[in-house]
Order: structure tokens, then C-alpha cells, then sequence
């Protein structure tokens, strides 16, 4: 057998492991689920009056939900980060070292089963924000792009916290690290449009990663304009999923003693 065989083989070991593992303990991920859905009911009934108000024409639940949308692929890194984390704390990385496996295969497996769980999170709540009222006008190449520019920013965010829970001492510690990247939608245009905002905060959330993606989300399903953001999204995506990999990398090839 070739050495991409074996790391396939191994690969997918660790895969399986990892689902067991969020199926035997599910709280992380219902907390993945519940997060997103509850900010798109509180914005939506709660503030949708008076936040409707300024984006123009249109319902509101359409304007919200592809922010909220991406915030379900964000929630998903909280959970990789201490899946990671807490094997590095508890010792079995150590043991996975001594064993005839390859050694790209632990990570490999976190990173594809936390993207699994998380892409299920990201259908989920589609489906609740179409059950209250989200009406997208996607056509089938539109969803497949939205899609697809989901399962990169999800691939980008799982390198990223993967490399989060590599560093981090303890769990509690790797809970709090992917914080930031769930904040980040809300100073963007994820909640109210970017030009409502005051200027300092206006051009931080112009020029940060998260409002091209939502704007390229948005216009994909509702047809808005996305102008330059879609290739601004894609280099995002690229240069975060490339900075996660190779810090990942680096942390999980070091000394464990140093």
C-alpha cells in the first residue's frame, strides 16, 4: 500500500473516531446548532422592526439570515478548537506519535469531522430561517455557489481553530481563542448594512474578512449586488485557510515537550 493510501486509510480512522466522539458527547455540538438559530430569532422578532427600518426594500428575516447564515459556520470553530485541545491536553496525540500512523491523519480527521458537524449546523439553520419566512431567489448555480463559498469559509475556519486548540493549555482556554471570529459577523454587515454605521466602525467593517462573504452569500441567494466582494470573499477564505494550515502544522510537528 502507498504512502497517500495509508494516509487515507489513517485519515479516515480518525474520522470515524472523531464523529463517535460528537455523537457520545453532544452538547458541543447542540450548542453549535442552538447559538446561530437563537441570534436569528432575536433579530428577526425582536429588533427586525426597527433594524428593518434601514436597509430598504425588502423583509428583514431576508436581509438577516445570510449573516446569520455564515455566523453558523463561525460557531463551528468553538467546537474544533476544544475537540483539538483536548486531545493535546489529555495525552492521546503523545500516544498517536508512538503509533504506525500518519501523522497528517489526526488532524486531517478533526478537520474533516468538525466541518461535517459544522456544515450540518449550516443546513440547519437554512432550514429554520426558510420555516420563518426567508425567501431566497437563488437559482441552482447561484445555490451551488453559496454552497460552495460556505464549505470554503467553513474549510478556512476549521484549519484556523485547529490551530487555536494546538496552542492553547487548557480547554477553557480553547473555548474562549475562536471568539473573536464569532464576534466579527456582528461589526460587519451581518446584522445592519455597513454604510449605517459610524465611519470608524463603517470602515472596519468594510475592510475586514467576514463582510465580503456576507455580501457575496447575500447576493447569491437574494440576488443583491456582489460587485468585487466575491473575489475579496475567495481571497479571505484562501489566505486564512492557508494561515491556519501551515499554523496547525507547525504546532502539531513541534517538540510536545517544548
Amino acid at each position: 500500500m502507498s504512502t497517500l493510501n495509508y494516509a487515507v486509510t489513517d485519515s479516515a480512522t480518525m474520522l470515524r473516531r472523531n464523529l463517535r466522539h460528537a455523537l457520545r458527547y453532544p452538547s458541543m455540538t447542540v450548542s453549535t446548532l442552538a447559538g446561530p438559530v437563537l441570534i436569528l430569532l432575536l433579530f428577526n422578532y425582536a429588533f427586525g422592526g426597527a433594524l428593518g427600518a434601514g436597509i430598504g426594500e425588502g423583509s428583514y428575516i431576508d436581509y438577516v439570515a445570510p449573516g446569520v447564515i455564515l455566523m453558523a459556520a463561525t460557531a463551528g470553530s468553538t467546537a474544533t478548537a476544544v475537540a483539538v485541545c483536548s486531545d493535546m491536553t489529555e495525552g492521546i496525540i503523545n500516544r498517536f506519535r508512538t503509533m504506525a500512523i500518519s501523522r497528517s491523519s489526526v488532524l486531517t480527521g478533526h478537520v474533516i469531522g468538525s466541518m461535517i458537524q459544522t456544515l450540518i449546523s449550516i443546513a440547519f439553520v437554512i432550514a429554520i430561517a426558510i420555516a420563518i419566512g426567508f425567501r431566497p431567489t437563488a437559482d441552482a448555480l447561484q445555490w451551488a455557489g453559496a454552497i460552495g463559498l460556505l464549505t470554503l469559509v467553513t474549510f478556512a475556519l476549521t484549519w484556523l481553530s485547529a490551530a487555536f486548540g494546538l496552542v492553547t493549555k487548557s480547554v477553557e482556554t480553547a473555548s474562549n481563542a475562536p471568539l473573536p471570529l464569532q464576534f466579527l459577523p456582528f461589526l460587519g454587515s451581518a446584522i445592519v448594512p455597513a454604510a449605517s454605521m459610524p465611519d470608524g466602525m463603517r470602515q472596519f467593517a468594510e475592510h475586514q474578512p467576514f463582510t465580503p462573504i456576507i455580501e457575496t452569500l447575500r447576493g447569491l441567494l437574494m440576488g443583491t449586488p456582489i460587485g468585487d466582494s466575491a473575489a475579496w470573499a475567495v481571497g479571505w477564505c484562501v489566505a486564512l485557510a492557508l494561515a491556519g494550515y501551515l499554523w496547525a502544522r507547525a504546532a502539531y510537528a513541534r517538540d510536545p515537550a517544548g
